[in-house]
C-alpha cells in the first residue's frame, strides 16, 4: 500500500508548527512515514542526527500515548526537558522510574491516563513489573520507541541483560508499533535487535555512517611513552571540550590524575563509582565544567553536546561497533573535529581477556533444571542460584537460545515444554557461548586491520558496517597522506564476484554476508566464525567461496 502524500504533508507541518523544524531530513522522513504507516521500524542514524524526532513528530498525530524506552535516566532527563520546555501540551512528558517515588509515577500515569501528557519515559526494569506493565498496557500506547536498541544485541558493546525480555513486554503491552533507534549497529547487531524485538518485516533506515567533519587519525605507538607523548600533543594543538577512552577503570583514574598534574585539568569516570558521582559529572561535561573527561566505554551514551571537538582511544577499541559509536560523539555541531586512535600491538591481548572465558556448563544446566521445576521470576533465580543480575541475564539469554528457557507471558520464567534435557540445554548453551566468542574476537581483528589500514579508513568502516562509500572519503589519515592506496579508483561491481550483502558459502566456516569490498580484498561476515577479509584474487582463482540463494 503506498502511503498518501498527505501523510509526508502533515508529518512536515507538526515539526513546523510544534517543533520549529523548518525541514526534515530525507531519512528522517522515511522512518516517520513508516511509523504513520504503523509499520515496525528500525532506525540507525549517527548521534546528532535527529533520532528522536523519528518518534516525537508521528507521537503528535496519533492516538494514544507514546512510551519511550531508555536506558539511562540522565538521557531520559535531557529528553523530556526538551520536550517540556516548549510549554505545549501535545508535547507533554512525564517518567517512571526508580528516581520518582510512588506518589510520582501515580501522578505520572494519571497525566497520561487523562490525556494531559502524550509521552511516558520508562526503562526496563520498570516494565518487568507485573503491575507496572499493566498500569501501562492500560494505557493503550499507540507507538512504543525503544532507544539505544543495540543494548539488547548480544553483540552489542553495551549488552544489557535487563532489555532482553523487552520483545516479550512489548507483547505484553497490546503489541503497538515498535520503532528502535540507535547510532551504530552492525548487521548481527541489527539481525539481533530485530529477533530480540519482534519486530515485523520493519523498514530500515540506515543514513548519515559517514562523517565528513571529523578526522580519522591512527597512530602505532612503539612505547607508552610515546603514546602518551601523541596526547600531550593533540591536547596543546586542540580546544576543548573532549573525551579520552581507556580500557579499564584503573587507568582513567591513573591518566585523569597524570594529566591535571601535567596543568591539563581532567575528571575519570567509569561505571565502579557510585551513581551519584556519575551523575554529577555527566552534568558537569555538558555545562563545559569539565574540559577532559577520561572514561571507560561506561561514558557518552545519551551525551547529548554539540561541541566535543575530539575524542582519542588511548588503546584498541573492542570493535568498530563501539570505535564508531564513540566517535560519534564529536564534532556534532558540524565544524571540524579529530577522532585518534593511540595503540600497542599489546592491546590486543588485553581484549582477548576481556572477552572472557566460556560460562560454566555446570551453572548453564543447574539453571536449567531450576526452570524445568516450574515458572518463576528472576529475583527468586538469583536468590537460588547466588548469581548477579547480570551474569544471569547472560546465562539465561544462552539458554533461550538453545530452547530451553522462556519469558512468559506474566513476565516469569519458565522451560518451553520441549526443552532439551538440562545436561543437553548446558551444552547447547555452551557451544553458543563460544561461537559468540569466535564473532567477538573476529570483530577485534576488524578493529585491528582499521588500525593498520593502509587506505582509506572511512571505506574500511562503513564496509564493516555492511554500507558502501563509492570513493575515498578524504577525511582520514591515509587519505590526506596521497598515497596510492588512497587515491585509486572507485572499485566497480565489474571487480566484485559476488553483490555486496548478497550470502555465499566457504567450504570449511559456512554460509555468511558479503559486507564490501576494499582495494583487493573483500569483507565477508560469517555466521560462525565471524569477519574475514579475504583476497579477490585469490577467492576468484580457487572458487574459494560459492553463491547462496536467499
Amino acid at each position: 500500500m503506498k502511503l498518501p502524500p498527505l501523510h509526508a504533508t502533515r508529518l512536515r507541518r507538526a515539526a513546523r508548527h510544534r517543533f520549529g523544524w523548518r525541514s526534515l531530513r530525507p531519512e528522517q522522513l522515511t522512518a516517520m512515514r513508516a511509523v504513520m504507516r504503523r509499520r515496525d521500524a528500525l532506525v540507525i542514524l549517527p548521534t546528532g542526527a535527529g533520532k528522536s524526532a523519528v518518534y516525537q513528530v508521528p507521537a503528535t498525530l496519533l492516538t494514544g500515548p507514546t512510551v519511550v524506552i531508555s536506558p539511562l535516566l540522565a538521557l531520559q532527563q535531557d529528553q523530556i526537558a526538551a520536550l517540556n520546555d516548549r510549554d505545549r501540551p501535545e508535547l507533554r512528558a512525564v517518567r517512571i522510574s526508580s528516581a520518582e517515588s510512588a506518589g510520582q509515577r501515580a501522578a505520572a500515569l494519571d497525566e497520561i491516563r487523562s490525556g494531559r501528557a502524550r509521552f511516558l519515559f520508562t526503562t526496563p526494569e520498570q516494565l518487568s513489573n507485573p503491575e507496572r506493565l499493566a498500569e501501562v498496557r492500560a494505557l493503550r500506547p499507540a507507538l512504543v520507541a525503544v532507544d539505544e536498541a543495540h543494548c539488547i544485541s548480544a553483540w552489542g558493546h553495551d549488552f544489557r541483560p535487563d532489555y532482553l525480555a523487552l520483545g516479550h513486554l512489548i507483547r505484553e503491552l497490546g503489541r503497538p508499533p515498535v520503532v528502535a533507534l540507535t547510532a551504530t549497529a552492525s548487521p548481527p547487531v541489527r539481525d539481533d535487535i530485530v529477533e530480540r524485538l519482534g519486530l515485523r518485516k520493519p523498514k530500515l533506515v540506515v543514513s548519515g555512517l559517514d562523517r565528513t567533519n571529523l578526522f580519522l587519525e591512527v597512530a602505532n605507538c612503539a612505547t607508552e611513552d610515546y603514546r602518551w607523548r601523541r596526547l600531550l600533543a593533540l591536547l596543546r594543538a586542540e580546544s576543548r571540550p573532549g573525551i579520552v577512552y581507556v580500557p579499564t577503570r584503573r587507568a582513567a583514574e591513573e591518566l585523569a590524575e597524570r594529566l591535571t598534574g601535567a596543568d591539563f585539568p581532567a575528571k575519570y569516570y567509569h561505571g565502579g563509582m557510585p551513581a551519584g558521582p556519575r551523575e554529577e559529572l555527566h552534568e558537569d561535561f555538558l555545562a563545559d565544567r569539565v574540559p577532559i573527561m577520561v572514561a571507560t566505554s561506561a561514558f557518552g551514551m545519551g551525551i547529548d553536546k554539540p561541541n566535543i571537538r575530539w575524542v582519542v582511544h588511548m588503546a584498541l577499541p573492542d570493535a568498530p561497533d563501539s570505535y564508531l559509536q564513540e566517535i560519534g560523539r564529536a564534532g556534532r555541531d558540524g565544524d571540524p573535529a579529530r577522532a585518534l586512535l593511540l595503540w600497542r600491538a599489546e592491546d590486543v591481548g588485553l581484549r582477548r581477556y576481556f572477552t572472557g572465558g566460556a560460562p560454566d556448563q555446570e551453572e548453564l544446566r543447574d539453571l536449567a533444571a531450576l526452570l524445568r521445576d516450574g515458572p518463576t521470576t528472576r529475583a527468586a533465580l538469583r536468590e537460588r542460584t547466588g548469581l548477579g543480575a547480570r551474569k544471569l541475564g547472560q546465562l539465561l539469554a544462552l539458554l533461550e537460545q538453545a530452547g530451553a528457557a522462556e519469558t512468559l507471558p506474566d513476565n516469569r520464567l519458565g522451560s518451553p515444554r520441549y526443552a532439551p534435557k538440562p545436561v543437553d540445554a548446558a551444552s547447547a548453551a555452551l557451544a553458543e557461548a563460544e561461537r559468540q566468542q569466535t564473532v567477538q574476537r573476529s570483530r577485534t581483528d576488524m578493529m585491528r586491520a582499521f588500525a593498520e589500514a593502509r587506505n582509506c579508513r572511512g571505506q574500511f568502516l562503513l564496509a564493516y558496517f555492511g554500507e558502501r562509500l563509492a570513493k575515498p572519503c578524504g577525511h582520514c589519515d591515509n587519505c590526506h597522506a596521497g598515497g596510492q592506496d588512497a587515491a585509486a579508483p572507485a572499485r566497480t561491481e565489474a571487480d566484485e564476484p559476488f553483490p555486496v550483502h548478497g550470502t555465499v558459502r566457504h567450504t570449511e566456516w559456512g554460509t555468511g554476508m558479503v559486507l564490501g569490498y576494499e582495494e583487493d580484498r573483500m569483507t565477508v561476515l560469517f555466521d560462525e566464525v565471524g569477519y574475514k577479509t579475504l583476497s579477490v584474487r585469490v577467492v576468484s582463482e580457487q572458487g574459494l567461496l560459492e553463491p547462496v540463494d536467499d
